[in-house]
């Protein structure tokens, strides 16, 4: 019986739509399961290969748990607004919204061809504006607690896509999305204060269900420390605070570094004999990007503050000021005390600018930068706190400049407020309005949403405004508080607004009163479990959860944590073991795969590629293999005879399989369970048929895998009036999940010499007698003393024989 991929796969695509088997119930008295995966950017290069990964593995958990009886919530949507979008449109002069419509239409033309078990009928797009009226919403709500608010700050700046950029789309000092270099500029944007939930943030990992990696990286990322602001008066008259988290290291400060932009420098300047070279200096380091400014091997530079000194406050010694690039206004206090004999940075500095290097704790050899652990030694050179441990001196040195008043503990975070503001037209618009006598102020929930205006030209301009700044119809307005004449907010909200709640939206997407509704929330949530890219740990993991945690503080949503369970996948890479990617030439169309083996066979092979938290290079021969495993299966009906049972020479294998696959889905090692249906497709057809109960079983077994082909399987065997997806997951009897018997191997002096097959639950004694009667080794140990017999149950036999 030869199998039609072409004829097959849409049948039953377009039968599940009409039947909606995969739509979530509303009111269900089923437990429920809410599987969610990042929904997709829709980009006019369609889908790669790459793509489908994450798809299939949540579909595979999704089919699984509707055959074990939940009511299975597993949607799909657009994260459609962005800077790629509107690109593309200012290069081709068409609008963002048919870009956005086009590129929709492909995708889900694409999704839907590799059945995966998506609830169409919740389908969401970020651009749609019953869908952004909720955004604005929350957007309000931040501003009304005070964690939405704008201010002058210096700014990423993109100078390709010419617009802000949050520090976390800079990546190695260029733009993440067009690569191209990223400055600092000084500018007004709205902020949203992260930092307010940075310890909730970090709290609220102790209750879910993460890698320790993702963790790491959202714990590093939000950076807490314990330590100590510390004041330094300065020869000007006033103070320069700094934030440090060894404050037992202050004897040994010989010198403080402060940024280029620190405000400090405008007081100072008609006290600064060397103004022109500090200006030069401001001027070349807003040239550069945080990141090329933070890194820790690049060449020391700065300037000495002619004119102005520090007073460390432990021993009334001055100390100088420097400016240098490496020290940025976001990280603390935008000043630091500098203790070369203890850190590498400061160290070279020091050398480079002839400072004194003093040694405080004592084991190292400044002058060779042989640094002492100063983490646990014993302090040095530094008056009443000399002999004590590094403990006892930070808790000493802290209580002191407490009573002396100079400083006080501090618990600091390196996350940084989120700049959520972007100078272009291809977003959210921000519901504010700006009133000279009434400052920012709100637009009213009853007018939201608030919409994109059309505009002629989506160009960003050369002074950093938007484009929708000169739509002077849409922008010019009344307040909304006193009824005076106002301005709309021009910049629009960044993509990460979108995509930050879209999971709350699924919960009861058509809902035109609230973004969803209380009962909803309360059925749905949290997410059970959610699969993405390493790539977000950071940042679409980092907001979502920020803006759930707010969301729950104000009584909207049900749980403090959005997701239950976080797991993500490696990539798919080229042929060539490479990113795939146009510019490499390798990147493999998923409908070429789907029109030649189709979409069962990508769908497997996706799987059985390798460890699907790593990485995978693909091999087109390797898939074929996948295919073949899919014709073999499909044949089994030319073998079939009747019977409602498992024949008992095939119940272990059965039973093992059943075990093997329902474990491994739930530890994501599909390979393994793909792999151990082959080999039970092997056994099958070793025995040379199969009967209808083990058929019927192998073939539910198989539906979340390979869905298309088992329920083609379902429907000719008619095995019932149901579609295989509407069946319940087999059992397993663990009794019969053992072999009867085992190979053992039996080594003669480590040597393996022969293999023995004894029952599994076999006694040492007699494993030992099976070995010794064993013709070769009889024939080895004969006439020879058996100093030792060692016994690994089920596995192993070693004689140690001598003479």
């Amino acid at each position: 019986m030869k199998y039609d991929h072409k004829g097959i796969e849409k049948k039953w695509q377009d039968a599940w739509e009409k039947a909606g088997v995969f739509h979530a119930e509303n009111n269900s008295t089923k437990p429920k399961y809410f599987a969610l995966v990042e929904f997709p950017y829709p980009s006019g290069q369609g889908l790669h290969v790459g793509h489908p990964r994450p798809y299939t593995a949540l579909d595979i958990i999704a089919r699984k748990r509707r055959l074990q009886g939940y009511n299975v919530l597993y949607p799909i949507g657009w994260d459609a607004f962005g800077l790629p979008t509107e690109n593309y449109a200012i290069k081709n002069h068409i609008h963002p919204a048919q870009v956005t419509k086009k590129n929709v239409a492909r995708f889900k033309e694409q999704i839907k061809s590799l059945g995966i078990s998506f609830d169409w009928s919740r389908e969401i797009n970020t651009t749609d504006p019953e869908y952004y009226k909720w955004t604005q919403w929350i957007f309000l709500q931040l501003f009304k607690k005070g964690l939405a608010y704008k201010k002058e700050m210096n700014v990423n700046w993109c100078t390709g896509c010419k617009c802000v950029l949050a520090n976390e789309e800079v990546v190695e000092g260029v733009c993440e999305r067009c690569g191209s270099p990223v400055i600092h500029k000084e500018k007004s944007q709205w902020m949203l204060k992260i930092t307010d939930y940075a310890q909730k943030l970090i709290d609220g990992l102790d209750d879910v269900d993460y890698p320790d990696r993702v963790k790491a990286q959202q714990k590093n990322w939000i950076g807490r420390s314990e330590g100590a602001e510390v004041d330094f008066q300065t020869t000007a008259g006033d103070v320069l605070t700094v934030y440090t988290t060894r404050p037992d290291t202050l004897f040994g400060a010989t010198y403080m570094v402060i940024s280029p932009e620190h405000p400090n420098i405008e007081k100072w300047q008609d006290k600064l004999s060397n103004m022109d070279a500090i200006r030069d200096y401001q001027a070349k380091a807003a040239r550069k990007s945080e990141f090329e400014r933070a890194e820790v091997a690049k060449d020391k530079t700065g300037v000495r503050l002619e004119g102005v000194a520090a007073i460390n406050p432990v021993n009334g010694k001055e100390i100088p000021i420097f400016i240098s690039d490496y020290v940025l206004m976001t990280y603390g206090t935008g000043a630091i005390m500098a203790v070369p004999a203890h850190d590498t940075r400061d160290w070279a500095f020091a050398r480079k600018f002839g400072l004194p290097v003093i040694e405080v704790v004592k084991g190292g050899d400044v002058e060779k930068e042989a640094f002492t652990d100063c983490a646990t030694g014993v302090m040095v050179n530094s008056g009443f706190l000399n002999g004590l441990t590094v403990e006892e001196a930070k808790a000493k040195i802290k209580d002191y400049m407490e009573e002396k008043g100079f400083g006080h503990k501090k618990v600091n975070y390196k996350l940084r407020d989120w700049v959520f503001a972007r100078q272009r037209y291809w977003g959210e618009p921000i519901p504010i309005v700006h009133c000279d006598k009434c400052g920012y102020v709100p637009l009213p929930e009853d007018q939201l949403p608030l919409r994109l205006p059309e505009v002629e030209s989506y160009e960003p301009t050369d002074d950093g405004e938007s484009p929708i700044a000169k739509m002077t119809d849409w922008v010019n307005t009344t307040c909304p508080h006193c009824g005076g004449p106002a301005k709309r907010e021009t910049d629009t909200m960044p993509q990460w607004a979108g995509s930050s709640w879209y999971f709350l939206r699924y919960t009861d997407p058509h809902n035109d009163k609230a973004f969803a509704s209380k009962e909803a929330m309360d059925y749905w949530l949290p997410v059970d479990w959610y699969n993405g890219g390493m790539e977000h740990t950071t940042l679409h993991l980092l907001y979502s959860r920020f803006w759930h945690k707010f969301l729950y503080d104000i009584g909207e949503v049900p749980t403090p944590e959005p997701y239950a369970k976080r797991t993500s996948h490696g990539m798919i890479l080229g042929e060539n073991g490479e990113k795939m990617s146009k510019s490499r030439g390798n990147v493999v169309n998923p409908d070429d795969v789907v029109a030649e083996y189709g979409a069962d066979t990508l769908r497997l092979y996706e799987m059985f590629i390798g460890d699907f938290e790593k990485a995978a290079p693909w091999s087109t021969s390797s898939m074929k293999g996948c295919r073949r495993f899919i014709e073999r299966y499909f044949a089994l009906q030319d073998i079939t005879v009747p019977g409602d049972s498992i024949r008992t020479e095939m119940e272990i294998s059965f039973n093992k399989t059943i075990k093997k696959v329902s474990e491994d889905i739930e530890n994501l090692k599909f390979n393994t369970a793909i792999a151990a249906l082959m080999s039970l497709l092997n056994e099958i057809a070793a025995s040379g048929s199969i009967t209808r109960e083990e058929l019927r079983i192998f073939t539910i077994l198989l539906d979340p895998f390979a869905p298309h082909v088992a329920e083609e399987v379902w429907a000719v065997q008619q095995f019932n009036d149901q579609m295989a997806c509407q069946q319940a997951w087999p059992d397993f009897d663990e009794s019969k999940c053992k072999d009867a018997t085992v190979e053992i191997a039996v080594q003669v002096n480590g040597k393996v010499r022969a293999r023995v097959s004894v029952p599994a639950d076999v006694s040492k004694e007699d494993a030992l007698a099976a070995a010794k009667a064993n013709e070769k080794i009889a024939g080895e140990i004969s006439g020879k003393n058996l100093v030792k017999e060692i016994y690994v149950p089920g596995k192993l036999i070693n004689l140690v024989a001598k003479g």
